[in-house]
């Protein structure tokens, strides 16, 4: 099954294109809410090339459609001029079955140049369609770009990462996270690296625990399909957060080119674990329940369309790791993720040890020293919080908040993340060993959580979480 309306070289009146951004599932919502708003943002910024853009799917689209929704994303991107216009006149949608050999192999002779392969699909479809690919000879400089979960568990990454690399070079596999798309994530690297004050202390000698935290206001959001199957510990913190940990805790990089950024937070993940080997210790898990978020009505997550109360799906969920390395031995590391809560919070703490002695006489909160960093998102602060003696009595210590704002990047996550792709550049994906390793570290928690060793707990939405959850460190009023 295929139907193509495709517009030859000639029609388009110009030459054939360096390379080709084949998207497959192209009628899909990852499409039109994130790769099309985020290619447009690429065109804008002038940092997009010499491309051709084919979209592909099951749907029945002709191209008409297709260039009207190429067209709409590129403008809420503020994408226009020649460039924008020139891609949206040649692009066309072919309508097909991409786990069908015959398919993709009349998909890349469509393609002009190097060809880019975005799997804009379920998980499980991808995989079928990388098992049709296996059986071609792909065009020299193929690369193949996938979105997570890759894969299903440690095993099945490491079999999926067999498949793909019988394609193509691991150097042209791009496993994308949006989230290292993100600039304040990737400021992270020079606030740690560029600043003296900083590095020394950020080590065990002197912080005393970290936690990670993306906690947000929105429920399911018509995502029940994949996320009733995920949850919040597949769908955050197996991949986003423990990403977030390898570059808040990675040593220096010779440089930010690829190998060497990727070898530095590969490293920390194979030395990352449950804390003290006690997932039934080391981790929570809770749902919520019906209430009120921001002033609209949310029903229980088992009411919403879609959800299946038998998956047991947390929309809550925590653990504890340690980075087992000389550095970072002896500090637990918290990292939470929940759906529907009353205070969103989106950053990443370091809470300093008390100092060693304070002089005698001095008399003020006993608060201690705190960097947070927001992540992202609209949370893009810098804030150190410290004790100083306060106005009036010099014996007085009060707390103060020092701020800073990181500045915006000049694209939009998924921006970045498609400009690394039509770079070549895989610094911001994610390398497989290290998907591996994602995955082995929160493979005992899933194990106890499905043997019922951690109970489901509960919380309304709109609330802090559960009640019986202690308070962990809040932001600086």
């Amino acid at each position: 099954m295929l139907e193509s309306n495709a517009v030859s070289e000639t029609q388009r009146g110009k030459q054939a294109a360096s390379q080709t951004l084949l998207i497959l599932g192209a009628s899909g919502d990852l499409t039109a809410r994130l790769l099309l708003p985020g290619l447009g943002s690429l065109l804008a910024a002038g940092q997009a090339g010499d491309l051709l853009l084919i979209g592909t799917g099951s749907d029945e689209l002709d191209d008409e459609d297709w260039r009207s929704r190429v067209a709409k994303s590129f403008a809420t991107s503020g994408a226009g001029g020649a460039e924008a216009g020139e891609i949206v006149e040649s692009t066309y949608y072919m309508v097909t079955d991409v786990t069908l050999e015959t398919d993709l192999r009349r998909l890349l002779g469509s393609c002009e140049g190097e060809p880019i392969i975005y799997f804009a699909l379920p998980p499980q479809v991808t995989v079928k369609a990388c098992e049709a690919l296996a059986g071609i000879d792909v065009p020299e400089g193929t690369r193949l770009v996938m979105e997570k979960p890759f894969g299903t568990d440690e095993a099945g990454a490491r079999s999926l990462n067999e498949l793909v690399t019988g394609i193509v070079p691991e150097q042209q596999i791009h496993r994308v996270d949006h989230f290292l798309g993100v600039s304040t994530v990737l400021n992270i690297v020079g606030l740690r690296f560029a600043n003296r004050v900083l590095e020394p202390v950020l080590n065990s000698q002197h912080v005393e625990s970290v936690e990670i935290i993306w906690d947000e206001s929105l429920g399911l959001e018509g995502r029940a399909g994949y996320y009733d199957h995920a949850g919040a510990m597949v769908d955050m913190i197996q991949s986003h957060l423990l990403q977030v940990l390898s570059i808040l805790t990675m040593e220096a990089p010779a440089s930010t080119n690829a190998r060497d950024f990727r070898d530095e937070t590969a490293q920390i993940l194979r030395a990352t674990r449950i804390w003290n080997d006690d997932p039934t210790g080391s981790s929570r898990r809770a749902r919520y329940a019906a209430g009120q978020v921001d002033g609209r009505a949310m029903p229980d997550y088992t009411d919403e369309p879609g959800v299946d109360p038998a998956n047991d799906t947390e929309t809550l969920a925590e653990i504890v790791v340690g980075v087992y390395n000389w550095r970072w031995s002896g500090v637990p590391f918290t990292l939470r993720s929940g759906k529907a809560l009353g205070n969103p919070r989106k950053e990443a703490v370091f809470t300093f040890r008390p100092t060693p002695h304070t002089p005698e006489g001095l008399t003020g909160p006993d608060r201690p020293d705190r960097l947070r960093i927001g992540l992202g998102f609209g949370a893009d602060t810098l804030r150190l919080d410290l004790n100083i003696n306060g106005p009036g009595d010099p014996k007085s210590i009060e707390p103060v908040t020092l701020e800073a704002s990181f500045g915006e990047g000049e694209l939009p996550e998924y921006g970045e993340v498609l400009k690394g792709v039509l770079d070549d550049d895989p610094t911001l994906s994610v390398r497989g060993d290290a998907a591996e390793q994602c995955w082995r570290i929160i493979e005992p928690v899933q194990a106890a959580w499905a043997a019922g060793e951690v109970p489901m707990d509960g919380y309304d939405a709109g609330s802090s979480g559960p009640e019986t959850w202690p308070d962990s460190a809040q932001p600086a009023g």
